[in-house]
């Protein structure tokens, strides 16, 4: 029964593609060929702006019938492809630029069965500088590599760390890497059951941490955030971006990268508290552009700062919006948005 509900679930999900136009006799098969649904709007508040996002860029729908698509990465080998969590029904989907979503792993971010929360699956992805599979765990509570190829993969993890001062993190949610192999993470209560009432809750903050690559040592960077979520890197990653998601604080920080790793001056970038409830959403997940520019998930959609934190825009994607994530040339922004998955041309 349950590989019967897992196909049904499958096959719900709809591709949101127009095939070639009739007339075209060409082999080629490339998706430039192919025309999507476009969605939204792109809120323009400062001409600069234009310098990253085309004046006539629209917000195509890829897909849909998710029910809380979170954690893009790109994939860059083998032509490209994205993977990304859906949380609630415990897996990671796969999206080609052949136009395909397949299921690429289940379980992805819990291993057991007796889950009894609504967020047992992985949150963040990312690929280490191995070519590994790298997820943040809800139901495992913990950072873990797949123990499997891209190309074959398992659901076999290798935890990298899960507990603090023996103590077990609570969820982790978001996270990145270092050029030197540090993986920067946040640690909010969200995939524990009952949230940060939960009984199986045991540290009493919400931390980002920095996990070594040298020494395998677990730093608290800081407790002071309420809710961390969304965590990135300046080009330079002399910067570490933070987004809070609790809407009586919605707001984005920045903290300088000392040499040792370990942060400090932290300071606000952007208060959107007083936009909350206006439009759905909160800060979420994000990624930075090479130039600087920092792509934020919040409220009414995605948000895109420059690195001295003016708001230029706004993604105005009509839903709850996750996260978002860059191709490898960076033409592509691709967002998870409640059921959606979305991709705006750059």
């Amino acid at each position: 029964m349950l590989r019967q509900l897992n196909y049904l679930a499958l096959s719900a999900i709809t591709l949101l593609a127009c095939s070639p136009t009739p007339d075209d006799t060409s082999s080629d098969t490339e998706e430039s060929q192919l025309s999507y649904l476009t969605v939204g709007s792109v809120e323009r508040l400062n001409a600069e702006l234009d310098q990253v996002i085309p004046t006539d860029a629209q917000l195509e729908l890829l897909a849909e019938g998710f029910d809380w698509s979170e954690g893009p990465v790109w994939v860059p080998e083998n032509g490209g492809y994205l993977l990304f969590s859906d949380i609630p029904p415990n897996r990671v989907y796969k999206w080609t630029a052949e136009d395909s979503i397949s299921l690429y792993l289940e379980p992805a971010g819990f291993s057991g069965d007796d889950f009894t929360g609504k967020e047992p699956g992985s949150n963040g992805l990312l690929i280490d500088r191995d070519g590994n599979l790298v997820l943040c765990q809800h139901g495992n509570r913990q950072m873990a590599r797949m123990n499997a190829s891209l190309d074959d993969p398992k659901s076999d993890f290798v935890s990298i760390v899960g507990e603090y001062e023996g103590k077990r993190l609570n969820s982790p949610n978001d996270a990145v890497f270092h050029s030197n192999g540090d993986l920067y993470f946040t640690d909010p209560p969200y995939g524990l059951p009952g949230g940060a009432d939960s009984e199986a809750k045991e540290l009493d903050f919400q931390g980002v941490y920095r996990f070594s690559s040298t020494d395998s040592s677990l730093t608290l960077l800081t407790q002071e955030l309420s809710r961390p979520n969304g965590v990135a890197l300046s080009p330079d990653e002399k910067t570490l971006y933070v987004a809070n998601s609790d809407p009586e604080q919605a707001m984005w920080m920045a903290f300088d990268v000392l040499a040792d790793g370990n942060v400090d001056n932290g300071r606000l970038l952007y208060d959107a508290t007083d936009r909350v409830g206006e439009e759905k959403g909160l800060p979420d997940g994000m990624v930075v552009h090479s130039t600087g520019y920092i792509f934020a998930t919040g409220p009414g959609g995605v948000w895109i700062f420059n690195a001295e934190g003016t708001h230029l825009g706004t993604l105005k994607t009509g839903q709850a919006t996750a996260n978002c994530t860059l191709n490898d040339d960076e033409s592509a922004l691709y967002i998870t948005a409640d059921m959606y998955l979305m991709r705006l041309p750059l």
